[in-house]
């Protein structure tokens, strides 16, 4: 056995061993249902290690992950559900029964690959090509996939020029909608635009979530200097006006971009 199977075998174990008789009681009481939010939580912790480029911690996240998804096949087990052997044996039969190009030596381009994974999935007893999509998952993922699998059969722009140019009359229709003060309608073309932008963002080859994310985290570090800028005055904020704060934030952000500056040089 190789040492990853030891290892694996041996965190099978240690769960059993928690879940047992003499167990941990916090262990044993937990369910699927309870686990979901602690399961979401690594997930977007193994998440936030590689936005960060911070191999060590990945690999302990990936470890607390592991953890999650031994547990639920233990209590699965447990329930007479399925074994953990019965979710590996299905994600390798799915694999190499989704990867001919691979395994059964069918010759295929990339553009081919994609397409062919969309259908063995209706193969596989899917009516329809958004089938499949978790309703959980963060809104700009969903719409990322979703226009993902629209484009695998030809339902896309030919090239950016279209997707920025829906842009621009999405923002026009928000405006109009703006205008005409209909809540509803303000909401529907608010949500036309932004599903616009992750059809930029997929032309760009980035990941709409990961920009955000990245934006927001850059967002809080400015502000924070702005409130220890007005903290080292004495001065509150409250009483601040908006071209104090104003005149602190483009000063941040000009020292951040002199450090950048130093940094490439």
């Amino acid at each position: 056995m190789t040492e990853t199977g030891k290892e694996f075998d041996n965190l099978v174990q240690i769960v059993k061993t928690l879940r047992g008789e003499h167990g941990c009681e916090w262990d044993k009481a937990q369910t699927h249902e309870s686990l979901t939010p602690y399961l979401l939580e690594e997930t977007y912790e193994v998440l936030e290690a590689i936005q960060e480029n911070k191999p060590n911690k990945l690999k302990e996240e990936l470890g607390d992950l592991l953890l999650h998804i031994v547990f639920q096949a233990e209590i699965g087990a447990e329930e007479r559900e399925f074994e953990m052997s019965d979710s590996i044996r299905t994600i390798n039969e799915k694999l190499v029964r989704r990867h001919p190009h691979v395994f059964n030596g069918v010759q295929a381009n990339l553009k081919e690959i994609k397409q062919n994974w969309e259908e063995i999935k209706l193969k596989e007893g899917r009516k329809s090509l958004m089938e499949g999509l978790p309703k959980t998952i963060p809104a700009l993922l969903q719409a990322r996939r979703v226009q993902e699998r629209a484009a695998q059969v030809g339902f896309d722009w030919d090239d950016i020029s279209g997707v920025r140019a829906k842009i621009k009359e999405e923002l026009q229709e928000l405006d109009e909608a703006i205008e005409n003060g209909n809540r509803e309608h303000i909401v529907e073309e608010f949500g036309d635009m932004l599903f616009a932008i992750v059809n930029l963002s997929r032309f760009l080859n980035l990941d709409p979530e990961a920009a955000l994310r990245k934006n927001v985290k850059k967002f809080v570090t400015r502000f924070q200097k702005v409130e220890e800028d007005f903290i080292s005055r004495g001065i509150s904020m409250k009483n601040a006006t908006l071209a104090d704060m104003d005149q602190v934030w483009n000063d941040v952000k000009q020292t951040e971009n002199h450090s950048s500056i130093k940094k490439t040089n």
